[in-house]
């Protein structure tokens, strides 16, 4: 599947989440930047505290396979991008998840703010 397109760093946020790349996932974001994952949580802020969540979660799958975008909606410097994420559990049990990502993006273009939309009760629901 081709990417929608979008801005660059929003293109990296999605390539590197397939690539379980935490360090270039986070290099998307601002210095400053903030992840809402999903929103409801306490947000994540700053890019060195976003690369350390990213690098948490990562090893609780074998593999995750990543978010791959569907589709993508750019107005300005927010863009709103439609996903489905899937990975494998270390249980072997597949793992499956869709949402929809809202970023802000700040005047250099990185992602000033990214807002995941999901239901967290599905995805840990498949986790055991």
């Amino acid at each position: 599947m081709t990417f929608p397109a979008m801005p660059a760093a929003v293109l990296r946020f999605f390539a590197a989440s397939q690539e379980g790349d935490a360090t270039a996932w986070a290099s998307a974001f601002a210095e400053d930047g903030a992840f809402h994952d999903p929103v409801g949580q306490p947000p994540i802020v700053g890019r060195d505290a976003i690369r350390d969540f990213i690098a948490s979660v990562l090893p609780r799958f074998r593999p995750f396979l990543g978010l791959t975008p569907v589709e993508a909606h750019t107005v300005g410097r927010s863009v709103a991008v439609s996903w489905r994420g899937a990975a494998v559990s270390l249980s072997g049990a597949p793992v499956n998840w869709s949402g929809i990502n809202v970023y802000e993006l700040d005047g250099d273009g990185l992602i000033r703010e990214a807002r995941a939309y999901f239901d967290q009760r599905i995805f840990q629901a498949q986790l055991g």
